[in-house]
Formats: structure tokens, sequence, C-alpha cells
């Protein structure tokens, strides 16, 4: 299984330059990477210890895959096949392919890292594949927020490389375990830049603008996976001691509300999505054991809605009130949408009944209130009027079916949510936001400033960032 866990970690890359050898083959090549990350997933989910490959025994530096891997890599599989799937019948080059192949690999390698100096060269790694996959329009907008991100993201992991050093100079060793005794700077800063990397609580306002000005299949990737690379390092840090446990909890319920409040009042499709990821991230890491299955369902919903969102006649949720939309668009939006509020026989039911379950009491009505804040979000959606039917972009259609038949089948994962009294309490979520939905939200036309995402204001909210990590750690 190691050499098998090898040969799975290079042959994204391997791939992705073949793919410039040979462009004919651009997407059948980089179908055949996805299909064999599945299949890896599956073979883990199926072990029942985790596998461990030390690479560098003196250092602390090894790979660790296990249950909580294999939902991110299923999820990273999953949303590029998709993707894949719909760009199959457009005009995009091979250099595009290739790109996404690289990224796909490099966000794998996160997923089984299990210290923090192999972690910081993937997540470098993945930061330029995204970059490149951002301004791959080549526009002056592309380019502008192509390197706002990689400005941002690129100052956040200097910090956490000192922070990694810092936990070497403690225990000689760069392993996750060394952060439990490390200085108090170093989990700030390590954490730093796993949290604007990831899009968490205010390190994560660049998300808004990097996601929503994107191109439609790369906005379902970054939202879908990309920032979960540095998600699923926070959650193994969580599990390393219950003071890092608490410290995750707090920034989970932070990022869930945060972002609750800013997805429930904007206007534009594309940002509303964004900023409602910035809320799923909180839920993922409000409960760090279970925080996989939801990263699975956020994943499978977040890039089925941006998909779908680069063919609806317009961004402006006030004017698709007056646009109907063509039916089958409509259902697959009420399908994610739904999964996403917590509605039954979809996987975000199972997911949202899970996380709760592991919720800590103080969580717990925070949590449920941002829940009742998700349902208000989408029923933006749910009540949109339906037309005739339109034209769409031929590769939407295969992507939303894979994505789609993902939510149904996941759903299996956590059956003993199906009791009585948990459908009536998710049932009543939903109705209590679709009413708030109904008489109020919709008849307001409150617009919150964005002075908060000028790339300025960014750098501050770096700085606040860290001070207020350095009390969390000290306290």
């Amino acid at each position: 299984m190691n050499i098998l866990t090898i040969v799975w970690l290079t042959l994204p890359f391997f791939i992705g330059f073949v793919i410039a050898l040979i462009p004919k083959l651009d997407k059948y090549l980089a179908l055949a990477a996805t299909f064999v990350s599945a299949g890896y997933a599956l073979l883990l989910f199926r072990e029942s210890s985790p596998l461990t490959l030390k690479l560098l025994d003196n250092f602390g530096v090894e790979l660790v895959a296990d249950n909580l891997s294999a939902y991110f890599i299923l999820t990273n599989a999953l949303v590029t096949a998709a993707v894949i799937f719909y760009c199959w019948y457009s005009s995009k080059t091979a250099f595009f392919y290739s790109m996404m192949i690289i990224l796909h690999g490099s966000i794998n390698a996160p997923f089984v890292c299990a210290d923090f100096v192999s972690l910081y060269v993937a997540l470098e790694v993945s930061g330029i594949a995204a970059f490149l996959l951002i301004a791959y329009p080549r526009t002056d907008r592309s380019l502008w927020v192509g390197l706002r991100y990689l400005f941002i993201t690129n100052t956040a992991m200097l910090f956490y490389m000192v922070g990694a050093v810092l936990v070497y100079q403690t225990h000689n060793s760069f392993g996750f375990e060394g952060l439990k005794g490390a200085p108090p700077e170093a989990l700030a800063l390590i954490f730093l830049g796993l949290l604007i990397k990831g899009g968490i609580f205010v390190s994560g306002l660049w998300l808004p603008l990097t996601h929503s000005e994107s191109e439609t299949p790369v906005s379902a990737l970054l939202s879908g996976i990309v920032i979960k690379a540095s998600i699923l390092p926070l959650l193994r840090c969580a599990l390393i001691s219950d003071d890092i446990n608490h410290i995750v909890r707090i920034l989970g319920v932070a990022t869930a509300f945060m972002g609750i409040c800013y997805a429930v009042f904007e206007k534009d499709t594309k940002r509303m999505l964004a900023f409602h990821t910035i809320s799923q991230l909180g839920f993922v890491l409000a409960a760090p054991a279970v925080g996989g299955f939801y990263a699975l369902a956020h994943g499978l919903v977040k890039s089925t809605l941006f998909l779908i969102s680069g063919s609806l006649p317009s961004r402006n949720l006030k004017e698709l009130q007056y646009k109907p939309i063509d039916p089958n668009l409509w259902i697959a939006l009420v399908i994610a949408s739904l999964s996403i509020s917590g509605f039954p026989f979809l996987v975000g039911f199972g997911a949202k009944a899970l996380t709760i379950k592991n919720l800590v009491p103080w969580q717990v009505i925070p949590m449920k209130i941002a829940a009742v804040g998700t349902a208000i979000s989408f029923a933006k959606f749910i009540f949109l009027p339906r037309g005739e039917k339109q034209k769409v972009q031929p590769g939407l259609w295969p992507a939303i079916a894979l994505l789609i038949s993902g939510l149904i089948i996941a759903n299996v994962v956590y059956l003993d949510a199906y009791k009585i009294d948990t459908i009536i309490k998710a049932l009543a979520t939903i109705a209590i936001g679709w009413l708030i939905y109904v008489l109020v939200i919709k008849r307001l036309a409150i617009a919150l400033p964005r002075v908060a995402e000028e790339f300025d204001h960014l750098v501050g909210a770096m700085s606040l960032t860290l001070v207020v990590l350095f009390w969390m750690a000290l306290a």
C-alpha cells in the first residue's frame, strides 16, 4: 500500500507534464487521474488503521493516510472530474488541463502530510497552480485577482514557515505532534498561515472577490476543494490536544457566523456562494473529529452551485426574480440548495446531523442559528421563478449528474441520522429559514460594506488575526 500511495501522489504531476507533450489526450489523461484518486480514497475507507510512510525519520517528515484523508481525497476526485466534464466541449487548451491536474495532485498532498515542512511545499505548489488557473483568461482583471490571491496567501505562508521552524527548535521534529508543547508564537504563526490560506474568519475576506471573479470552472475548483487543503491540517492539529481543539472550535463558530451574516444579505449569486463557503468551512472546523464528512458534503454542493451559476441569465438575485430560469437548472439548484440546508435524503442532512451531534454544549445554539442562516441564504435560489428551457454549456449536465449522484449516494454514510426527532429538527430549521426569507430578507435592500475586502485592509486583518491567535495560544 505504501508503493501505491507514492504512485498515487506522483501520478497527477506526471500526467500534467504528459499533457503538455501530448495535448490531444488532455481531457482523457486528466480524467484518468481523477479516477485513480477516487479509487485510492475508496481503498482508504476499507483500511482499519492509518497508513504511515516515514520519509525522514530524524526530522518527523512523514505521510499519514486514513479515513479522514479519504473524505478529502474523494471530494478532490469528484469535483475535479466534474470540472473536466464541464470543460469537455469548451475551448480550454491543454495548458488549462495540465494546470488543473497538477493542482489536483498538489491538493492531494496536504491530505496525507503529517508534518509542517512537506505541507508547506504542497501548499505553495497548489498556490502557484491556482494562480495560473485564476489568471488563465489573461485579462487585466483576472491577472490582478490572481496576483492578489498569490500575494496574500504566500505572505501568510512565510509566517507559517517561521512557526514551523519554532516547532522544530523545540522538538527537533517538523511533525504535527510538535505543536503540543511548542511556544505560543509557533501555534499563532502556523495557524495564521493556514487560516488565511483556507479562507477562515476575517483572514478569509480575500475569498469572495477571488472566487466570484474567476471563471466558472475555476470558481468550482477553488470553493469545492482548493481551500480545503489548509482545512485538513487544522483538523489534524485539533486532534492533538484539547487546548488546540478548543481554539479550532472557537474559530469554526466565529467563521460560520461571519460568513452567514454576509451571505444572507448578498445579492450577487457568486459572491453569496463565496461568503457561504466561508461559513461552511466554519461547520467543518466546529466538530474536527467528523469534519471530513462535512467537507465532502460541502465540496459536492458548492461546486454544483458554482457550475450552475455560470449558466444563469444574471448574477444579480434581484434581477433573477424577474428572469425565469430553465426548469432543469432550477431543479438542480433546488437539489443542491436543499442538501446544503440539511434536507433529508441528501448528504447535507447526515453531515449536519453528525456535526451537531459532535458539538460541545456552548457551540450548539450559535451553530443552529448559522444553520437557519444557511436555509435563508439558499431560499434565494429555491424561490426563483421557472421559465422556458435555455441553451447551456454542453458539458454542464454530465458534471451536474456526477455531483448530484454524489449528493444522493453519500447520504448512506450516516444513516443513524434518520430518527424522527432529527428529521423534524432539520425540517423545522429549513422552514424557519424560508419563513424569515419570505417575510423579512426578501424585502430588504441592505448592502454590507466591502471595505474590509480591499487589499490594504486584508493586510491589516492579517496582523489583527496574528494578535488574536497569539492571545488565544497564551490563554
